[in-house]
């Protein structure tokens, strides 16, 4: 049976995309960067005085009547890089109350399609070996001993990445894992998209 996989794979070539160096062949509207103005009954605030903040939304298109997706998967705030994550960038997941979409996504960046190994960007199971720790999910009180434990375990130069609303400001149902300021990256989506996921810990790692 393998065989026949194998064979396949040669007659369909090469599947992966060259993203981020070149355009997303298929960016999905929702989550995407939102277009408009006008002031919504929005459940998370995002949408404030004609301004949105994708840190908080949650994508719920309550919003859609004046408000658009426009396909930007740009959505997401690099506030630090270092360039010794360019030859290998290790990163370290931590869900720490989360629905499990945020870390499906993050799983599919490594998929063919998208290949973030190809990219030097690995996982591994331990903080020690980390450069970055991805959190998931709001605050729950059982894991706050464990962020702090997984942080401290990590060596230096180490960033913090906030994958998903929930993680960045709490989305609808919790407090946000850690305050704001203390991220160095923050990935918008309710969940992200995998090409948002992949160019945020692209440019994170110095790209």
């Amino acid at each position: 049976m393998s065989s026949i996989w194998f064979l396949e794979g040669i007659r369909k070539g090469r599947k992966t995309e060259k993203f981020p160096k070149a355009s997303p062949k298929e960016p999905p509207l929702w989550p995407s960067r939102l277009e408009g103005k006008g002031e919504v009954d929005c459940p998370t605030n995002a949408i404030d005085n004609n301004a949105w903040d994708s840190g908080k939304c949650v994508f719920c298109r309550r919003c859609e009547q004046s408000y658009k997706p426009s396909l930007d998967q740009d959505i997401f705030t690099v506030k630090d890089t270092n360039q010794l994550f360019r030859k290998s960038f290790y990163l370290y997941k931590l869900d720490s109350g989360s629905c499990g979409a945020c870390n499906v996504e993050l799983g599919t960046i490594f998929d063919p399609q998208y290949d973030a190994n190809r990219l030097n960007i690995f996982t591994t199971n331990t903080p020690r070996h980390a450069d970055a720790i991805v959190v998931m999910g709001v605050m729950t009180d059982g894991m706050k001993e464990a962020l702090q434990k997984a942080y401290e375990a990590m060596p230096d130069p180490k960033l913090i990445i906030a994958l998903g609303t929930c993680a960045i400001s709490g989305g609808v149902i919790g407090k946000s894992a850690l305050p704001r300021d203390q991220y160095n990256v923050e990935i918008s989506g309710c969940p992200p998209s995998p090409y948002t996921i992949l160019k945020a810990i692209s440019r994170a790692r110095g790209d």
